[in-house]
């Protein structure tokens, strides 16, 4: 009985594409307002009694692969309009 329902349903959808458009993701915006977000955090604490290695060592690792991320959207962007 499934297995009918189920080939009923494959039947009736049709050729599926699978393939996808290239491109980048439609919300790449957040990343880089995170990114301006980890930098002032960084600025503010930085003065603060809190500020120490390690927690210099976390916000780079929050900060450098958002950074990894801003410079490939740009690229991207400029091989787009070439």
């Amino acid at each position: 009985m499934l297995v009918s329902i189920v080939s009923q349903n494959v039947i009736q959808c049709g050729t599926v594409s699978m393939t996808t458009s290239p491109g980048m993701p439609e919300y790449g915006y957040i990343s880089t307002i995170g990114l301006i977000l980890l930098f002032s955090f960084r600025e503010v604490i930085s003065t603060s009694k809190l500020w120490d290695k390690t927690l210099e060592t976390s916000l780079d690792m929050g900060i450098i692969p958002l950074l990894y991320t801003l410079l490939a959207v740009v690229v991207f962007k400029m091989t787009e309009y070439l």
